[in-house]
């Protein structure tokens, strides 16, 4: 794809309809600075605006595919070790609007990824701390190898996981969030596959099976799947509304033209359109 944006801390590989974003500032265990975060925010963008969901259709005029997965890993021995170390004395010093402009950076980061148009899938390997922790829990499908260890370590500097706390909230549950939170310990794979924090325990981070099964699905349909997700969760109306409000949205979807291909594929015996040709 043309114009990719230019980065230095991440990297950015566009194969096919599948984008690799790697944090690349494995020196530093991929903490997360203000360029990190900067740049991580820009590419999520980047790959949003030209993902299959946002578009509607799976090729650009000269035949580019249009993205529909989104994978996120980290160089060297851990994934994200949280915010870098400078980041975090600086934010001692700042004034309270400084500090708010810091907090509304890191919400656009894991908001960016957490609404991300795409099928975002995580390999995981060391620790994820903090900040860290908080992009696994905006991914859709985390894989982890089997000695890593997560947590949500802000309460260790006195402080707690707010801004990232949505996203973990929804990814763990309210009791879970809540004792991870004010124990603010490392969790193995073990607990976090028990609390749902993680979704699969693999030494090889293989996610062929994952992207494969994407790839086999409706990518307007994978989007919407996160549009439907986010209604229930809102939802604060009574059940009949409820009821008619999913009775529209399955209407919209049989009736684009994602749901007309899946439909005629299904009768005629063929495959859809957007599936890869084997």
């Amino acid at each position: 794809m043309k114009n990719k944006p230019e980065t230095s801390l991440i990297q950015l590989e566009i194969d096919g309809p599948i984008a690799h974003v790697t944090l690349s500032r494995s020196e530093k265990y991929n903490a997360l600075n203000v360029q990190m975060i900067s740049e991580l925010i820009e590419v999520f963008s980047w790959t949003a605006e030209r993902s299959v969901g946002v578009k509607g259709i799976l090729h650009s005029e000269d035949g580019t595919p249009y993205l529909r997965v989104l994978i996120l890993s980290g160089e060297g021995k851990h994934f994200c070790a949280g915010a870098d170390i400078n980041m975090m004395r600086d934010a001692g010093a700042n004034t309270p609007e400084e500090n708010r402009r810091d907090s509304e950076r890191l919400d656009s980061l894991f908001n960016g990824l957490w609404s991300h148009p795409c099928f975002t899938i995580g390999k995981i390997q060391g620790v994820a701390l903090g900040g860290g922790a908080g992009l696994i829990a905006c991914l859709d499908h985390v894989i982890c190898e089997s000695g890593v260890k997560i947590a949500l370590s802000e309460g260790k500097l006195g402080i707690l996981p707010a801004v990232i706390g949505p996203y973990v909230y929804r990814r763990m549950g309210s009791a879970n969030f809540r004792r991870h939170a004010m124990l603010a310990g490392r969790m193995g794979t073990s607990e976090a596959l028990r609390i749902g924090m993680i979704d699969a325990i693999d030494d090889s981070l293989d996610s062929t099976k994952v992207v494969d099964e994407v790839l086999s699905t409706g990518p307007c349909a994978v989007t919407s799947a996160k549009e439907l997700t986010l209604g229930f969760d809102r939802w604060n109306g009574d059940d009949e509304s409820l009821r008619l409000w999913t009775l529209d949205f399955t209407s919209r979807m049989r009736g684009s033209d994602e749901g007309q291909e899946g439909l005629s594929s299904f009768l005629e015996k063929r495959s859809a359109n957007w599936k890869p040709e084997e």
